[in-house]
């Protein structure tokens, strides 16, 4: 396997290209990647390190087979851990037929005419690009398999395609790809009605375990993260934003930071003020320097004197106190099922509690950072981004080009959780690139990345449940408050969106007789994003906790309780309940991807035989439970917590079930489960952000904390559910039912409920 630095320049690179035979439009028009305009195959011919030429066929934009043997694949998904610069071209690959030690995978820039969506965000691009993938490696097998049967005059039903050859089944014929190349190049691309994909038994490593391919480049120092990135020429720049969200730059001076030597620039950026838009930076003042150092140490210096705006009095602990107030009110009804009123009157019991969870940073290891060239009127990127044709629309919107005048490098990404979805400092670079002339990389550093972050909203939740005289649960009532993701665009926002309360709120599948989910307002006063598994982190950190006092209300274990509420084995669609609330089913058709229970109730069954639930444990050892399903993926998780008699909490074991479909790369799923879980425990058990006067309090890891190894958990078991069924998300899934699974163990170690993050024992 050999593998490019995400923007490294091939040594064999294209020199000249012919046009060939017909259009790919059939197979991209079907494949949902044709946005519009004639889309034609191009045989590439370039020259070896030794000048000989070598012809290749690209019969389509993933994939380029060469008459060397070299089998080129493009990953257009950004790669930030979660195995995707592997996953999605193995699906190729292994549809194919090729040699996974003899292919080559680079790194798409972002073009959305070519590649469809690039955002690598919501856990779809397996989900989304699974069969396209196998439609793009099935169409270069046929193509082949038709050019070794014109060969050999015989018939294409007796070929095969094999470790990188086509092979006769019925004779020790075979021939290399490369070797038919130049025949495949006479012939018309398949169509993709022609194409039949693989038998799932034909498969050599989907649903295998296979590493990813950067791991010895990551390991060894060699891989290229957007804090390498690196162009003749470049400066480097550090900026001083404003610390309250839609201030202002009102004076500065800069002579101290001009004195400093190596300093060449101070550049004023006017930022977006209100609201703080996607599509602008904040406001701010660069400094420009020959290295890293000058430019913190005169940053350091500037002068700044701040216009703060409307938000310089927010106090988020005030905030969360007026919205314990809040979620004691009606609200707006979202959701209806029944008469909950009449259950809470006839109930022989009713639980109530309010469950508050703190604005939280997404602290990736790699602060953000870009570096951009701006001449001859375009632009050059090269970043750490999830979202490339966003950014580079957002570039070309802020430097007035055409976008196809921008040209967007992706490099890998030293974590995103979402936050690099974000183009704020990519526009940065942009800007100041094109003010000074000047290669510039902006880098943040972890200060800038804790106090200017796109936070997860603070989240205020009041649960009301009843039970009914025949000990079943009759009433569900679920109150929420948080500022919207939609603020950061539209200030009169106050209430969740569809999207926002389908994660874990409108969204209950309980069968429970009367269902009241209802929204309040909650003003904005940061820039609000998405963060790993989204508002799902304190909606069902709510709702399973609850859940959890429930069982022990009604006298059963946690396990019993939900798959009895779960009830009979259906699909359920929630559209009929909601009142003018759409369920968007993360962006997918009801019909295609319904909510089965019967799913859910399969692994909930298998994490309690995992997990040995029931078991009997030793004093200040217990188990805890949830599940939940996200990203069309059902998950069911059990936590084992230790608390000694010092009130320090340990993890020794977590067990997860998923049933994500059919599972494409086992080995990244068991992995993304298991960073899943120390993300979680991070949530859970150690950070928060608070605000006063309008600014970030955090500053660093000493006061926005994650785990540290020592408290983090030791062991995390992760069995994958053998299925068909299309596959589904998991970068996101292991994250809903870590939190409530932990706080519903402490309580059964401890007999304390947790009803606030980050969790808290001084009781």
């Amino acid at each position: 396997m050999k593998i490019l630095a995400p923007f490294q320049k091939r040594k064999t690179d294209r020199v000249n290209s012919e046009i060939f035979s017909v259009s790919r439009r059939d197979f991209l028009k079907a494949s949902g990647l044709l946005t519009g305009g004639l889309v034609l195959g191009v045989s590439f011919f370039s020259c070896d390190d030794k000048g000989k030429k070598v012809a290749t066929v690209a019969p389509n934009v993933y994939l380029t087979i060469g008459s060397d043997g070299k089998v080129t694949i493009v990953a257009h998904r950004s790669e930030m851990g979660q195995g995707i610069r592997t996953s999605l071209p193995l699906i190729v690959a292994d549809e194919l037929g090729a040699d996974w030690t003899k292919v080559e995978i680079i790194q798409a820039e972002g073009d959305e005419k070519k590649y469809g969506n690039q955002n690598t965000d919501g856990s779809f691009s397996v989900r989304m690009f699974y069969k396209p993938m196998r439609e793009a490696g099935a169409i270069a097998r046929l193509l082949l398999l038709r050019a070794a049967a014109k060969e050999w005059n015989v018939d294409v039903d007796q070929l095969d395609t094999k470790n990188g050859q086509v092979i006769q089944r019925e004779s020790s014929k075979k021939k290399d790809f490369g070797d038919l190349v130049e025949t495949a190049k006479a012939l018309p691309i398949p169509k993709a009605s022609e194409v039949k994909l693989k038998d799932r038994q034909q498969f050599n490593m989907i649903g295998k375990e296979t590493p990813i391919i950067d791991l010895h480049n990551i390991v060894t120092g060699k891989a290229v993260f957007g804090i390498d990135a690196v162009v003749e020429g470049m400066k480097i720049a550090v900026i001083k934003r404003c610390p309250v969200v839609g201030g202002k730059v009102k004076a500065v001076n800069d002579s101290k930071a001009l004195a400093v030597p190596g300093v060449l620039k101070v550049i004023t950026i006017k930022g977006a003020g209100l609201p703080a838009t996607l599509s602008k930076p904040l406001a701010g003042v660069a400094v420009i320097a020959e290295n890293t150092w000058a430019a913190i140490k005169a940053r350091d210096l500037l002068e700044v004197e701040w216009e703060m705006g409307p938000n310089a009095g927010y106090d988020s602990a005030k905030q969360i106190e007026e919205l314990k107030q809040v979620v004691a009110q009606e609200g707006t009804l979202r959701r209806k099922r029944g008469d909950f009123n009449a259950a809470k009157a006839n109930a022989k019991k009713v639980i109530e509690h309010t469950y508050i969870a703190p604005y939280l940073a997404h602290a990736t290891i790699e602060p953000p950072c870009a570096l951009a060239v701006v001449k001859n009127g375009s632009c050059e990127v090269w970043a750490c981004t999830q979202n490339p044709q966003g950014a580079r629309d957002a570039v070309a919107t802020e430097l007035g080009m055409a976008v196809d005048k921008v040209k967007m490098n992706v490099t890998l990404l030293g974590g995103g959780f979402g936050r690099k979805s974000k183009p704020d400092f990519i526009l940065e670079a942009a800007i100041l690139a094109k003010e000074s002339g000047l290669p510039i990389k902006v880098q943040w550093t972890r200060e800038d990345d804790i106090r200017h972050d796109y936070y997860h909203a603070m989240s205020v939740q009041r649960i009301v449940a009843t039970i009914d005289s025949q000990n079943k649960l009759s009433g569900w009532a679920h109150h929420i408050a948080n500022p919207s993701i939609s603020a950061t665009e539209d200030l009169s926002v106050v209430q969740p969106s569809d999207g926002e309360l389908m994660l874990g709120a409108s969204d209950f599948p309980y069968n429970v007789p009367a269902i009241n989910i209802a929204t309040h307002d909650a003003k904005a006063h940061l820039r609000i994003g998405w963060l790993r598994s989204v508002r799902n982190i304190p909606q069902v950190f709510a709702a399973a906790t609850m859940l959890d006092e429930i069982a022990e209300a009604r006298g059963m274990d946690a396990v019993s309780n939900a798959l009895e509420l779960l009830g009979e084995d259906r699909h359920i669609t929630f559209e009929q309940e909601l009142i003018k609330t759409s369920y968007p089913n993360y962006g997918e058709k009801i019909e295609d991807y319904p909510w089965d229970t019967a799913r859910m109730k399969k692994v909930i069954q298998r994490v309690a035989k995992l997990s040995g639930w029931g078991k009997s444990m030793p004093a200040g050892t217990a188990l805890g439970f949830a599940a939940h399903k996200s990203f069309l993926t059902y998950v069911a998780c059990v936590v084992e917590v230790h608390v000694d008699q010092n009130k320090k909490i340990s993890i020794p074991n977590v067990y997860y079930v998923v049933d994500c479909g059919l599972a494409v790369n086992v080995d990244r799923i068991k992995s993304q489960f298991e960073g899943g879980a120390q993300f979680s425990a991070s949530l859970a058990l150690k950070s928060t952000i608070t605000v006063k006067d309008g600014q970030v309090e955090q500053g660093n890891f000493d006061g926005y904390q994650i785990i540290r190894m020592p408290d983090s958990p030791k062991q995390i078991h992760v069995d994958i559910i053998d299925s068909d069924a299309k596959p589904t998300g998991v970068g996101e899934p292991p994250v809903p039912p870590f939190t409530p699974a932990l706080c519903n163990a402490i309580y059964a170690a401890t007999g304390k409920r947790i009803y606030t993050l980050p969790i808290d024992l001084s009781f």
